[in-house]
């Protein structure tokens, strides 16, 4: 569809991701540049049972230029009617996940187990382009189950051979989750194998990551998930270069997504709770960010950088990684209070684990 390879030619786009794609932070990333979206994965049986919490992810923010909405599931009639109920309720493209490697997924069958079936991955995808009128279809897959089944070929083909419009690929197993570096070289097989645009993801942190993804691999367009949510302005960086954001400039940054939060959860108690439950969330992204090195090298999406590149309190602060900063820098800013790095509590606690995004 010339309407879908228009607006992926050379664009960032935001992953599908469980809590990360939510509405609020989408609605952030489009103040910053970001052009393409992707909604939460979304479970079609839960749709079809009417559960009012499945359909919010379905919701398309007034302000999206192109939103798309990922669905997961089993039965290609169950996804061909969720599909067509995200196409009447406003969305540009159904994405198909082929890919979610949580387990509470893959062990009903769901994302990344279906990976193994590519029969079933094609009769899916014929089912969803069935029940569609107006908007495309992608679908999106991992390398395989692990090292000893890269069967990412044959995904792709059997999803090219269903109907898909494009195809998104992940460059890692299912088992490597996001342990180790994504394989562009992998992801640059698909785009000379096949017909429709292919979209890279993996490990886009900095311009020059996306820059180097491009250029490896010859993709149509590059997506970013982990990397989008420790530094939402990195759609704005895509399009105009390296930003060296001050610690004053990414507070506000953070607390213009606390407004954007409110106005969508609301200023109640169930409100603000939800808010600060998601900003909670959100911080243990946020203190993962580092600046460029001093030597002009970039820090890496695997391995945390040392927090000795702080240049004032206020970064040092927002660099803390430790449950205590985390839950006070929560209620602060969730609350719109000051944030004076001399009030902190002290360290009481080793890092806040967050390095197993579900990216559907």
């Amino acid at each position: 569809m010339a309407g879908l390879r228009d607006a992926l030619d050379g664009a960032l786009l935001l992953a599908p991701m469980t809590r990360g794609g939510n509405l609020p932070y989408r609605r952030l990333c489009v103040e910053l540049g970001a052009r393409v979206l992707m909604g939460e994965m979304t479970v079609a049986r839960r749709l079809k049972q009417r559960r009012r919490g499945e359909y919010a992810l379905i919701r398309r923010a007034p302000d999206e230029p192109f939103f798309g909405v990922q669905l997961a599931g089993t039965d290609a009639d169950e996804m061909g009617w969720a599909a067509a109920l995200a196409e009447e309720r406003g969305a540009d493209l159904v994405d198909i996940n082929f890919g979610c490697p949580i387990d509470v997924f893959t062990r009903r069958g769901l994302g990344a187990a279906l990976g193994r079936q590519p029969k079933r991955i094609r009769r899916i995808v014929e089912g969803v382009k069935r029940a569609v009128v107006r908007i495309p279809v992608t679908a999106k897959i991992r390398l395989g189950w692990n090292e000893s089944s890269r069967n990412y070929l044959e995904q792709a083909q059997a999803a090219v051979d269903g109907g898909a419009d494009a195809l998104v690929v992940h460059g890692r197993t299912r088992d490597a989750r996001y342990r180790q570096a994504a394989d562009w070289d992998a992801i640059g097989e698909l785009v000379a194998a096949l017909p429709v645009p292919v979209v890279g993801n993996g490990d886009a942190l900095f311009p020059a990551d996306i820059e180097a993804a491009r250029v490896r691999s010859g993709c149509a367009a590059v997506m970013a998930g982990r990397g989008a949510l420790i530094k939402p302005w990195l759609f704005r960086e895509a399009r105009e270069g390296y930003w060296d954001l001050s610690a004053e400039d990414r507070l506000r940054i953070y607390r213009r997504y606390v407004d954007l939060a409110r106005e969508h959860w609301g200023e109640d108690a169930h409100g603000l709770a939800r808010v600060g439950e998601f900003v909670r969330w959100h911080l243990a992204f946020w203190c993962r960010y580092a600046p460029r090195r001093a030597d002009g090298t970039w820090p890496g999406m695997q391995v945390r950088e040392p927090m000795s590149f702080a240049r004032s309190p206020l970064e040092a602060l927002l660099a803390r990684a430790d449950h205590a900063a985390l839950d006070w820098l929560a209620r602060r800013l969730t609350a719109r209070e000051e944030i004076v790095p001399t009030e902190a509590p002290a360290p009481d606690s080793a890092p806040d684990p967050q390095d197993d995004q579900a990216e559907g």
